[in-house]
């Protein structure tokens, strides 16, 4: 647990979510509990503070006790503007960050990263069919590019981590840990398993 004290885990609730009819992602219920609970839980136990990066239903993410950051920046640009403004406003320094749709993620996810960061300042999940960049260990060092990159309109999250010399961890012996609820359709399939 000591490696792993100064990292915060971010739950990324601050999304439109779109294909899910613009709902609050992270407010919908599997089994009882809202999806973005499964992903706190999960992160708690293995960093040394949780904090949620969320734009709307504040009042409801508050009641967690967990700090609540919302984007500096206007329009919901995606996942980097929550990244952007957690580190903006948080004292910590290295992050790791995991969108509230994926209420599975493992309990090794953040020994793994950091174990197999090296000297990147960016590290994300591979499930080893595909990249997952918004379940990504940060180092605030990162700040000012990732300010200047999205003020130039720039928005695609993988573009932004490979530029800053990050490098994919290989997650394909956990793959199903990664399944993310997208639609109302992929949280119905979730409840009846």
């Amino acid at each position: 647990m000591n490696q792993h004290r100064e990292i915060i885990g971010v739950v990324l609730a601050g999304g439109r979510a779109t294909r899910m009819g613009g709902k609050d992602k992270g407010l919908q219920v599997l089994n009882g509990k809202p999806l973005w609970r499964y992903v706190a839980d999960m992160l708690s136990d293995q960093v040394s503070a949780m904090a949620i990066s969320a734009n709307r239903h504040i009042n409801i993410y508050q009641q967690s006790g967990y700090p609540i950051y919302h984007d500096s920046l206007t329009d919901f640009p995606g996942p980097l503007a929550g990244m952007l403004s957690v580190m903006q406003q948080s004292r910590g320094e290295w992050f790791i960050f995991c969108p509230c749709d994926t209420p599975f993620i493992p309990s090794c996810l953040v020994e793994r990263l950091t174990e197999q960061r090296g000297d990147s300042p960016v590290v994300w999940v591979h499930d080893g069919e595909r990249d997952h960049p918004t379940i990504a260990l940060m180092h605030k060092r990162l700040l000012p590019d990732l300010h200047n990159y999205l003020t130039s309109g720039e928005r695609r999250v993988m573009v932004f981590m490979r530029q800053s010399g990050g490098h994919s961890v290989d997650f394909s012996d956990l793959k199903s840990a990664f399944v993310n609820v997208n639609t109302t359709e992929d949280l119905q399939m979730m409840q009846e398993k």
